[in-house]
């Protein structure tokens, strides 16, 4: 299972999170994505170290990255809506998690078990947060500003923030709350499924980005049944799947099916609409400049 969540967690931090801030805001972030390599090699070496002091250094390092991204992004996105919207908090909840995820990773290098938890569960809050937290929350929150005004769209990028933090706070109350906040956050993300393929898919030019997002759509919906019988089984005792189990479906799944199918796909339409822009840019600059000299 270790080496499977290292692999889940270097995808994380390399790819996913820079790629997601370009997302956010591309002008506003774009130093920050530029930059986010450098942390996030340290934090993705100490992963395989052994645990210990260099382990936890670098951790440290990645952590800090985390927190300052947190610190100074996350209050700018909610307070370009007074009170916020959905998609403004569902959008600074993706700005904070992965400080969640590097406070975890810190503690688990250095063999702390942090609130009391055991090492493993430290382990799979890292990419939980990754993915669950930032993802999750990221494309809620591109799904709500780009689809039609209803309910729907709405719920989802309340939802999955609100399931997300009742799943931490079900770690310090108890498997049930952690059971509430797995059907929270799985109403959520089916959700986001249903709007991305009922609104955001058809609208992809090409094949390639329809594909990508009826994926992740398809994905969530395998995955978040595997976290409620996961949940289930935590807080009523049923049989239910393993954690190493879990981590090679369902986080595999969400990592690779929704995580990365997802952002590949908004990067794709983001760039289809900043083409988009430029010719309509050029179009009446070339329109402008016929008038000028017509006589």
């Amino acid at each position: 299972m270790t080496v499977l969540v290292n692999v889940i967690v270097t995808l994380g931090m390399l790819w996913v999170v820079p790629a997601g801030l370009r997302l956010i805001d591309p002008a506003g972030l774009r130093r920050a994505a530029r930059l986010w390599p450098l942390p996030a090699a340290l934090g993705a070496v100490c992963l395989w170290l052994p645990r210990g002091a260099l382990a936890t250094s670098l951790a440290a390092l990645y952590a800090a990255a985390c927190l300052a991204l947190a610190a100074s992004r996350a209050p700018a996105a909610l307070l370009r809506g007074r009170p916020p919207g959905p998609a403004a908090i569902a959008v600074a909840t993706a700005l904070v998690s992965p400080s969640i995820a590097g406070t975890a990773l810190v503690a688990e290098r250095a063999g702390y078990r942090l609130f009391g938890f055991d090492l493993d569960i430290l382990a799979l809050t890292v990419p939980h947060f990754h993915f669950a937290g930032f993802t999750a929350a990221l494309v809620a929150g591109l799904v709500c500003r780009a689809a039609a005004p209803g309910p729907g769209a709405r719920w989802a990028a309340y939802s999955v923030p609100s399931g997300t933090l009742l799943v931490l706070l079900g770690y310090f109350v108890g498997d049930w709350a952690e059971l509430v906040g797995a059907v929270v956050l799985t109403g959520g993300m089916w959700a986001v499924a249903l709007t991305t393929w009922r609104e955001i898919r058809p609208a992809g030019r090409d094949r390639t980005t329809r594909a990508l997002l009826a994926t992740s759509a398809a994905v969530l919906v395998a995955t978040m049944l595997l976290a409620l019988w996961w949940a289930a089984g935590e807080a009523t005792g049923i049989v239910h799947p393993t954690l190493t189990w879990m981590a090679a479906t369902h986080g595999l799944g969400n990592a690779l099916g929704f995580a990365l199918c997802s952002v590949l796909a908004w990067l794709r339409l983001t760039a289809d609409t900043t083409a988009d822009t430029a010719a309509r840019t050029a179009a009446d600059t070339t329109t402008a400049a016929r008038q000028e000299i017509t006589p």
